[in-house]
């Protein structure tokens, strides 16, 4: 999944200098035995740029759904659905769920970017995950010569749709489905 994260990195990157943006992505380093935040931090003064964004790259031919259980971990004493969505909402950052859907030899994959509320929404339902037709409502990221292209359309239509910081934000307790 690592070439996932580098190329979005490398397509927000590209944005931001190309459009002028004061903003920059990075990859945390990651280590085997202790917890990661998120997978891309972008720092920036701007807050629509101000992100952390998951990244999750599935085989669309062997699965119908990104599940909460399978795709996400439970460590550190915690899912991370929870453990990331207390980073979101503590650091202020907008939260992003980066869906790669990789389709097979001679395919094209194609990339989508979730609302992290939205996500986090279904996970403290009890929801066993999303559908990859849910991920896909949303467009597909831009792809030119192999590469993944961003705009600042792609990042405004699913940043501030929901506000995780509000007064019930379900952040001290697991939910049902997942004890």
């Amino acid at each position: 999944m690592g070439d996932f994260e580098w190329a979005l990195v490398s397509a927000l990157n590209s944005f931001f200098e190309k459009d002028g943006i004061a903003a920059i992505a990075y990859r945390l380093k990651q280590s085997r035995f202790s917890g990661q935040f998120m997978d891309i931090l972008v720092d920036s003064k701007i807050p629509e740029y101000y992100l952390a964004i998951e990244c999750k790259s599935l085989d669309a031919r062997k699965t119908k759904s990104l599940y909460f259980k399978q795709h996400f971990s439970f460590a550190a004493g915690g899912h991370q659905m929870t453990r990331e969505t207390e980073f979101i909402t503590r650091s202020g950052r907008q939260g992003i769920l980066a869906v790669e859907l990789r389709h097979g030899a001679g395919k094209a994959r194609s990339a989508h970017l979730v609302s992290w509320g939205q996500i986090f929404q279904r996970y403290n339902a009890g929801e066993t995950g999303i559908t990859l037709q849910e991920i896909e409502i949303n467009p597909p990221l831009e792809r030119r010569g192999g590469s993944y292209q961003i705009s600042r359309l792609d990042i405004v239509r699913i940043t501030g749709y929901f506000d995780l910081a509000g007064e019930d934000d379900g952040l001290d307790e697991e939910p049902a489905a997942m004890e």
